[in-house]
């Protein structure tokens, strides 16, 4: 299934967001993405990271080296802070969000510490992402879907739906998008009611 090729299509959100599952949810439709092995499954994402260069392309934003016409027409997956330093262009972009205690439980399971910092942690991610959200709300040559990772699991049908809307591509396969959310894979669960709010 063939994207515009003049658009740069990115799935983004902070670390441990969801980012990887809007990634195997678009390619399991059909819905062309760009992504290599330099990353291998593991414990925290046993289905893939589905990223580009280990994850590293954030520097190579920042000093101008990365390629994003070559990727033009495809979905990619670049963390919420490498979206500063877009250049001028035409985006569209899916941000993930999620639930930020589940975040930082992700985090700190993800590097097997303890964050004793938690409270400062916890202030430095909800400040970023809603620097980045305002930022790429902004920003005339980006168009923006906001998702919710744990909405996505538990309503799959209704929240895949927009992800699918928001492409407005009658030949993505909208049934298999939403028969990849795999909610064994939610392990980091919080009963809490309350996420990172968008506002």
């Amino acid at each position: 299934m063939k994207l515009d090729e003049n658009i740069n299509y990115i799935v983004s959100g902070l670390e441990r967001s969801g980012t990887s599952m809007v990634m195997q949810i678009l390619l399991a439709g059909g819905v062309e993405t760009s992504f290599d092995n330099s990353r291998s499954p593991d414990e925290s994402n046993p289905k893939g990271y589905y990223e580009l260069e280990g994850g590293k392309i954030i520097n190579k934003l920042i000093d101008g080296t990365f390629p994003l016409n070559e990727h033009r027409g495809k979905f990619i997956k670049i963390t919420a802070y490498g979206l500063k330093y877009l250049p001028s262009g035409n985006y569209k972009i899916i941000y993930s969000e999620r639930n930020i205690e589940e975040i930082l439980d992700s985090m700190e399971k993800m590097a097997n510490i303890e964050d004793t910092n938690r409270e400062e942690t916890r202030e430095s991610f909800v400040k970023l992402n809603s620097m980045i959200k305002d930022y790429i709300r902004n920003r005339e040559d980006i168009e923006v879907l906001l998702i919710n990772y744990n909405e996505i699991l538990s309503n799959p049908s209704t929240n895949v739906k927009k992800i699918y809307d928001f492409l407005g591509l009658a030949d993505v396969d909208l049934e298999k998008m939403i028969d990849t959310v795999d909610k064994k894979l939610y392990r980091q669960r919080r009963n809490l009611k309350k996420n990172i709010e968008c506002p």
